[in-house]
């Protein structure tokens, strides 16, 4: 299984194309004489990812709207292996369920996770259209036995209103909106594209997305924050709660907040690809006993 330094640093090409023809368009030689694509073209890196999806994880069916976002496949495939780690520090290494929180159109985690490790997931979102597309790529890979969805219906809960009674997970997993407002997810696009010396007069995203999945009020922190209270009302429902947090600035909150609500062990596990560095959070509710008999 490719690591996602593989990925970003050695895109075979041909192999790439051989798997999905429908990437040739995109596909030209640089100045060094090297196969690339154009990385702000959103359909060239949309055919990138399904190539690489079907190519090296047997995913063969990947479509949903244009609209919606696309996600990198290097930095999902690092959270996956991250939380493989987590997992077995835990000396949990069977019958893995996951919740994916947001899982999107694109249902890229439950996808990865499954072909990777064959975790059961399930995954919620607050777009009916977004399920809808999901719960198709699911039913064209048939993968049915491995993945759901769950609707929530309510935009400002995360964990009430999808966790049952009965339920149990061993993670949950999320990428929470990273802007507060359209004007603040704008005003990002376009600082990357003058960084990236492409034209500002429309706004272009290379990877898409709509707006649950690009922003929430108050921004990154304040989703944060209501996951981090919600999953302290579910204590024993899940062995290790994750999630991605894109600013650095929002740690030293989120430790004090869960020291606050009870938090057992907090840690947080890097993620370094090329130049971008991000993290994840993880923390479990378990004391040692509880863990324990979890294992059990």
């Amino acid at each position: 299984m490719k690591s996602a330094k593989e990925h970003t640093n050695n895109y075979n090409f041909e192999v790439l194309i051989d798997n999905y023809p429908k990437l040739q368009p995109f596909v030209f030689k640089n100045k060094y004489g090297n196969l690339t694509i154009n990385f702000s073209e959103a359909k060239a890196v949309r055919a990138l990812n399904t190539a690489i999806l079907k190519a090296d994880y047997g995913i063969n069916y990947w479509q949903f709207d244009d609209n919606n976002l696309t996600p990198p496949i290097p930095s999902r495939v690092a959270y996956i292996h991250l939380l493989k780690d987590l997992l077995l520090g835990s000396n949990l290494d069977g019958n893995i369920k996951v919740l994916d929180i947001g899982t999107g159109a694109n249902c890229i985690y439950p996808l990865l996770g499954q072909s990777i490790y064959n975790w059961q997931f399930v995954g919620s979102d607050v777009n009916k259209s977004s399920i809808k597309q999901a719960e198709k790529i699911i039913a064209k890979n048939q993968l049915e036995d491995k993945v759901s969805t769950r609707f929530q219906n309510n935009p400002n809960q995360i964990f009430q209103g999808i966790l049952a009674k009965t339920d149990t997970f061993t993670l949950t997993m999320c990428n929470p909106p990273f802007y507060k407002d359209e004007t603040e997810a704008n005003s990002a696009t376009l600082k990357k594209l003058k960084g990236l010396n492409q034209d500002t007069n429309s706004i272009s995203r290379n990877f898409s997305g709509i707006s649950n999945e690009l922003w929430y009020k108050g921004g990154e922190k304040a989703f944060l924050h209501n996951y981090l209270y919600e999953s302290s009302l579910f204590k024993n429902k899940c062995f290790w709660y994750t999630t991605l947090v894109a600013n650095k600035d929002n740690i030293k909150s989120m430790y004090a907040s869960l020291d606050k609500l009870g938090a057992k062990i907090i840690k947080t596990l890097p993620i370094n690809i090329g130049q971008k560095k991000s993290r994840v959070v993880a923390w479990t509710f378990l004391n040692e006993d509880q863990q324990k008999q979890w294992n059990k």
